[in-house]
C-alpha cells in the first residue's frame, strides 16, 4: 500500500497546481495520473488566461468587478456569484504567480504580459503565450512540482474512491503497465480529471477525457451538478474536430458562409465574432442549417487579412493544424470549421472552497462545479479556474490535514476491502463473455449524444436519447458484454471498457438534465422551450447515484446571486 498525506487524481493544470501548493505547505504529495502531466490535456488549450491586468490600451478601465460581472452574464445568470467574484479577485495575481513559474507570455512593446480580446469580454484581458497558452503553463506547472518534489504516478487510471463514513480514505488505480490494481492511502483527495468529451462523438477532447472522474465520485454519493450545460466550441477544424481557438477571432478573424457575409451580424451586432461561445455556435450551425455552409457542412474562418506576420508570430499552432489536418494554409486560405463539444459546464458538486460533501474530498478544475461558468463558460476562463480552484483546493486540502487531523485508524481496513472487491470487477470485465460488444455500445453512445443532445436540443430528440442510454445500460450491466483482449500489460480494451461504465452515467445525466430542464439558457437551447424561464429554472441541477445500471435521480438547489440581478444577454 502506497501512502501519502494528500494524494491529487490527476495531473493536469489544476491537479498539478494543487500538489504544488499544497507541497509548499510541507504535505507530502502524491499525483496519480492517466497520463505524464505534460501529455494531459491542459496542454491543448490555446487561446490565453483572463485577468483584469489592464495592460491593453483598451483596457485601462477593466476591474475584477467587471470581469466577475461579464463571467455571470457569460453563464446566463447560473454561476454562483460568490464564487465568481473569487476568482476574479484572484486572476491578477495567478497570472504574476505563473509568470514567476516561468510561464513565456506574450509581451506588448513595453515588456508587459500582452493581453487580447476574447468573446463576451466588455476588454480585452486575455493573457496569452501566442497560441500555446496551456501548454506554456503546463509545463511550467510541472516543473513546480519537480522543484517541490511531488511524486507521479502515471500511466494509472483511478479507478475506485475509498470512502467511509462520508471520509475520503484512499484510491484504488489500475497500474496499466502491470495489470494489477494498487493502493493509496490518503486524509485527502482532490479530483482533477478533467471532462467529459469523450460521451460525444465530435468533440475537441483528448481520447483521455472521458469523464471517469466525475463517475468515482458519484459512485460514492457525491452529486454531479449542472449536467446538461455542454460547450459546443464554435470553430472546430472540419473533419478532425481539432480546436481552431478563440483566438483567432480575438486576433481580428471573420466568419463567413457561402454567400461570402460575415454573418455574425445579424446574431451578436455589437460583438460580432466575439459573441459569447454558445451565441456564435448556434450562429454557425444555423447558417449550415438553413443552406448557407460550405457542402452543408461547415463554413469558413477567414484570418488572411491579418496577415503573415501576424499569423505567424500570435497563432502559430493553429496554423500548423489546418494545414496538416486539413491541408489548408490560413494565410493564403480561409479555414473550413464547424461547432463540437468542447467543454463541460457541468461536473462534481463542490463548494467555492473546492469542497465536496465527501469529507477530505475535494475536486478542482474542469472535473469540478463550483461553479463559475454557469450554464456557458467564457473563452479565457478554464485555465484561469484550473489555477485559481487548483490553489484553493490545494491550500484547503493541506489546512484540512494539518488542522483537523483526520482519522484513519481504520483505513487500512477499508482499502483493502475496497481493493479485493475492484480486483473482482476488473477480472469479471477481463473474462467477460457476454453478447454485447462494448465498442458497438460505445459507438451508440456517443452517436446519440451528438445528434440527439447537441447544440439544438428538443424534447423527442432527448427522451430518444435518455431511453437509449439506459437501454445500452441495461446491455452492459444485465446481458453483458465481452473482451478479445485478456492481456495484463497495457490492455487498452480493459482500459476503454472501465470508462465506458462511467460514460454510460455521465451520458445520462447530461441527457436526461437536457430533457428536464424546459428553458433556454446558456449552452442548453431547447428549441421547444426558446426563451429563459428564471421563474422556474434559475437553480442548479444535482444528479445522484441510484445504483449500478439504474436510472440517476434528480433534484436541484438555488444559484447564489451577490450583487448581479438576472437581466436579459445582448451582444
Amino acid at each position: 500500500m502506497i501512502k501519502h498525506q494528500l494524494i491529487v487524481v490527476g495531473g493536469g493544470l489544476a491537479g498539478m497546481t494543487a500538489a504544488v501548493i499544497a507541497a509548499k505547505k510541507g504535505i507530502d504529495v502524491g499525483v496519480v495520473s492517466l497520463t505524464h502531466p505534460v501529455r494531459s490535456h491542459s496542454t491543448a488549450a490555446q487561446g490565453g488566461i483572463n485577468a483584469a491586468l489592464k495592460n491593453h490600451p483598451k483596457g485601462k478601465e477593466d476591474s475584477w468587478e467587471r470581469h466577475a460581472f461579464d463571467t455571470v452574464k457569460g453563464a446566463d445568470y447560473l454561476a454562483d456569484q460568490d464564487a465568481v467574484e473569487i476568482y476574479a479577485k484572484m486572476a491578477p495575481d495567478i497570472v504574476r504567480m505563473t509568470e514567476h513559474w516561468g510561464v513565456p507570455y506574450s509581451r506588448f512593446e513595453d515588456g508587459s504580459i500582452a493581453q487580447r480580446p476574447f468573446g463576451g469580454a466588455a476588454f480585452p484581458r486575455t493573457a496569452f503565450a501566442a497560441d500555446r497558452t496551456g501548454h506554456a503553463l503546463m509545463h511550467a506547472a510541472f516543473e513546480q512540482g519537480v522543484k517541490y518534489g511531488v511524486k507521479v504516478y502515471e500511466d494509472r487510471p483511478v479507478v475506485r474512491l475509498v470512502v467511509r463514513d462520508k471520509q475520503v480514505k484512499g484510491v484504488i488505480a489500475l497500474n496499466l503497465v502491470t495489470g494489477e490494481l494498487e493502493a493509496y492511502m490518503a486524509d485527502a483527495v482532490i479530483i482533477t480529471t478533467g471532462g467529459y468529451g469523450q460521451v460525444f462523438a465530435k468533440t475537441t477532447n483528448t481520447i483521455h477525457n472521458t469523464g471517469f472522474g466525475m463517475a468515482i465520485a458519484f459512485w460514492t454519493g457525491v452529486p454531479l451538478k449542472d449536467m446538461e450545460f455542454v460547450q459546443f466550441h464554435p470553430t472546430t477544424l472540419y473533419g478532425t474536430n481539432l480546436l481552431i481557438s478563440e483566438a483567432a477571432r480575438g486576433e481580428g478573424g471573420y466568419l463567413i458562409n457561402n454567400k461570402g457575409e460575415r454573418f455574425m451580424k445579424k446574431y451578436a451586432p455589437e460583438k460580432m465574432e466575439l459573441g459569447p461561445r454558445d451565441i456564435v455556435a448556434r450562429a454557425i450551425q444555423t447558417e449550415i442549417n438553413e443552406g448557407r455552409g460550405f457542402e452543408n457542412e461547415y463554413v469558413h474562418l477567414d484570418l488572411r487579412h491579418l496577415g503573415k506576420e501576424k499569423i505567424l508570430k500570435r497563432l502559430p499552432q493553429i496554423r500548423e493544424l489546418a494545414l496538416k489536418f486539413a491541408g489548408v494554409d490560413m494565410i493564403y486560405e480561409p479555414v473550413p470549421i464547424q461547432p463540437g463539444q468542447h467543454y463541460s459546464m457541468g461536473g462534481i458538486d463542490t463548494d467555492k472552497d473546492a469542497k465536496t460533501i465527501i469529507k477530505g474530498l475535494y475536486a478542482a478544475g474542469e472535473a469540478a462545479c463550483v461553479s463559475v461558468h454557469g450554464a456557458n463558460r467564457l473563452g479565457g476562463n478554464s485555465l484561469l479556474e484550473c489555477v485559481v480552484f487548483g490553489k484553493i483546493a490545494g491550500e484547503n486540502a493541506a489546512k484540512y490535514i494539518k488542522e483537523e487531523k483526520p482519522d484513519n485508524s481504520d483505513a487500512e481496513k477499508a482499502i483493502n476491502e475496497e481493493l479485493e472487491d475492484a480486483k473482482k470487477w476488473i477480472e469479471g470485465l477481463r473474462n467477460a463473455n457476454g453478447p454485447n460488444d462494448p465498442f458497438e455500445i460505445l459507438y451508440t453512445l456517443k452517436n446519440t449524444m451528438t445528434q440527439k443532445v447537441g447544440v439544438f436540443r428538443k424534447e423527442e430528440d432527448l427522451k430518444e436519447a435518455v431511453e437509449t442510454i439506459r437501454e445500452l445500460k441495461r446491455k452492459f450491466y444485465e446481458e453483458g458484454i465481452y473482451l478479445k483482449n485478456r492481456d495484463k500489460c497495457f490492455n487498452r480494451e480493459l482500459e476503454r471498457v472501465i470508462y465506458l461504465q462511467g460514460m454510460l452515467d455521465i451520458a445520462e445525466c447530461i441527457a436526461y438534465g437536457a430533457l428536464e430542464r424546459k428553458e433556454s439558457r446558456g449552452a442548453h437551447y431547447r428549441v421547444d422551450y426558446p426563451k429563459r424561464d428564471d421563474k422556474n429554472w434559475l437553480k442548479h441541477s444535482l444528479y445522484w447515484f441510484q445504483g449500478y445500471g439504474k436510472p440517476v435521480k434528480m433534484d436541484f438547489k438555488p444559484v447564489t446571486i451577490t450583487k448581479w440581478q438576472p437581466q436579459e444577454r445582448k451582444y
